[in-house]
């Protein structure tokens, strides 16, 4: 019976995790990835909901000015964007629903992290925090 508790409370599948300057962890959260065009474009759009400590992880082929909007996303979101480093260089918080307007961070991003919107903030994740990936490869095709 241990045995089977163990398996049932680790993780399995693509996570990330964020950890501060000091190497305390902030928090983890399991990822859809996003890695080719289509799934970049679809993100978390139609959702009705997204469990508390999972989100989309987007992958680019090559570092970008990554520009998003939340057309047809129910939900509230915060984007949190990191550059090639993994290094967290911007993040939007709370996203509104529905909207069209562009939103972006100055600096290229290579991965952008979705999350409910308010993550960042109860989690304290800042500027200058890096992510690290446990199960995610990433597809060199786009």
């Amino acid at each position: 019976m241990l045995a089977l508790t163990t398996c049932t409370q680790s993780s399995s599948g693509p996570r990330v995790t964020i950890v501060g300057p000091d190497n305390q962890v902030r928090a983890t959260v399991n990822v859809e990835l996003a890695q080719t065009e289509a799934q970049r474009q679809r993100g978390l759009m139609y959702r009705r909901e997204l469990p508390a400590d999972n989100g989309m992880l987007f992958i680019f082929k090559t570092p970008v000015h990554a520009s998003f909007w939340m057309h047809n996303t129910q939900i509230p979101l915060d984007m949190i964007f990191a550059g090639p480093g993994r290094r967290i260089i911007g993040i939007i918080p709370d996203a509104q629903p529905y909207s069209d307007a562009p939103l972006e961070v100055a600096g290229i991003s290579k991965y952008v992290l979705e999350v409910n919107g308010g993550f960042a903030k109860r989690h304290g994740i800042k500027a200058g925090d890096r992510m690290e990936f446990f199960d995610v490869t990433e597809d060199p095709s786009d």
